[in-house]
């Protein structure tokens, strides 16, 4: 474990898609787990290098594009912050809307009602490159003939990788399911930090609407949520992991004034 404790901040882009299971997850892993609504990140989190700053950033879902800057302001400090966290080493992972950010930014192509939708607890394949992946080579023992189960809620999707991007796992509804960038940025189309039971509380005339009912989705997900929860847990665990690693090798600065920059901070490590 390293001397600190570190800090993941999950960033919620949305009322509706909160970080769920995740912060309990990271706790239990040693990382203090700080959850910031978008509209507060520029505030809370101006940097992500600073004095006992931010060791790892989650990027949470929501129902928008990532250059919607007209319905979300704090858009545009989100990318930023990602750009940075790329330039210095700060783990990332993106999921849903969050992963799709990582990919606006590092160059690959978002569409909107790209006709991949999904819903509900959906199979996930791992590729090739995922065996020996720090975020997902974990899942492998897990999977069932090399996939796993995951929450999916989506009609937009990654359409192209960034160039630079390692595909990691794939499905038959929608072709890129989670890609990595750099050494620590993982971007995923699912949604570890959803439990099953959530399905329940989904709108069930909005599912209507794209083809799903909310009954048959919420029974088929409850008798495989043992596997899910595993399976989501393992990858949470797996990028504290990450971060405790980085956080020991200290590969990136620490300190404000290297950066020119003093901000206050609290011992949480954010604003």
């Amino acid at each position: 474990m390293p001397d600190r404790r570190p800090t993941v901040v999950l960033v919620q882009n949305s009322p509706t898609s909160g970080p769920g299971r995740l912060p309990a997850w990271l706790e239990e892993e040693g990382a203090a787990a700080v959850v910031v609504e978008g509209a507060d990140l520029a505030d809370r989190v101006p940097a992500l290098v600073g004095a006992d700053g931010v060791d790892g950033l989650v990027l949470l879902g929501g129902g928008l594009l990532p250059d919607e800057d007209d319905r979300a302001p704090w858009l545009p400090h989100e990318r930023a912050l990602v750009s940075e966290a790329l330039a210095v080493g700060v783990p990332v992972l993106g999921i849903c809307l969050g992963g799709q950010v990582l990919a606006h930014v590092t160059g690959g192509t978002v569409t909107g009602r790209s006709g991949e939708t999904e819903k509900g607890l959906c199979p996930v394949r791992l590729l090739d490159d995922a065996a020996d992946d720090p975020l997902l080579g974990p899942l492998g023992p897990l999977a069932d003939e090399g996939e796993v189960r995951m929450i999916e809620s989506h009609v937009d999707s990654i359409t192209g990788l960034p160039p630079e991007a390692v595909h990691l796992a794939t499905s038959d509804a929608c072709g890129v399911q989670a890609f990595r960038v750099g050494d620590v940025a993982w971007g995923l189309q699912f949604h570890p930090e959803a439990a099953p039971e959530r399905i329940g509380t989904w709108d069930a005339d909005e599912l209507a609407a794209l083809g799903f009912d909310r009954d048959e989705l919420l029974t088929a997900a409850l008798e495989r949520a043992p596997e899910n929860e595993r399976q989501a847990r393992a990858l949470a665990a797996a990028f504290a992991a990450v971060v405790r690693d980085r956080c020991e090798r200290e590969t990136r600065p620490r300190h404000a004034d290297e950066q020119g920059q003093s901000p206050a901070h609290n011992d949480a490590g954010v604003r």
